[in-house]
């Protein structure tokens, strides 16, 4: 069964909710920007080709 909002940062511990209400709000369309405001991706990297899915799924494109 897979949990309804994942972490996707394990580093820091941020949930998929958290990135993308954080994206919606802002209006992030960087990995980057989305690092810098909720240091997802910050540590090890590990969740940055979630994060940019993430970004996918919201915007239909990502900026690099």
């Amino acid at each position: 069964m897979k949990e309804k909002d994942p972490i996707v940062c394990t580093c820091n511990e941020i949930r998929q909710s958290e990135i993308e209400q954080t994206i919606r709000e802002k209006g992030l369309k960087t990995i980057e920007t989305v690092g810098n405001e909720t240091t997802a991706g910050t540590v090890c990297g590990g969740c940055v080709d979630e994060i940019y899915l993430l970004l996918e799924k919201i915007h239909g494109k990502v900026e690099l």
